[in-house]
């Protein structure tokens, strides 16, 4: 698969809240910052964490794609990504992030090794 493919599939296993193909686009040392600054660190944790996210249905996301970028090995997507949820108390949720995503080319492929979330004010 090429990069472009790779981000285009990761994207696709969000929104269907796709664990099994989120995970294969994973790379296994892969980072993901959370906007509360909390750090998930390789494949399982990562895992872990989007199995329980993607098990609550009340939640929606939208992106807006800021720029790709593409070089020999490294392909960086930044999106603005529009948030809802509601709290346990059913309160509603809404936030503003910027989505970076940062996916290497290594021996087996395209996969993504960074993926930073910032909360915009």
């Amino acid at each position: 698969m090429s990069a472009e493919q790779t981000l285009q599939a990761h994207l696709a296993a969000l929104t269907a809240r796709d664990l099994a193909a989120f995970t294969a686009t994973l790379h296994e040392e892969v980072v993901v910052v959370l906007p509360n600054g909390s750090r998930l660190e390789g494949r399982q944790a990562v895992t872990d964490f989007h199995r329980d996210w993607f098990a609550d249905l009340d939640w929606t996301q939208e992106l807006t794609p800021l720029s790709v970028i593409e070089t020999a090995g490294t392909l960086v997507a930044t999106y603005e990504a529009d948030y809802c949820d509601v709290d346990a108390q059913g309160a509603p949720i809404h936030a503003r992030n910027v989505l970076s995503l940062v996916f290497t080319h290594g021996p087996d492929g395209w996969s993504l090794l960074h993926d930073q979330n910032t909360r915009l004010p």
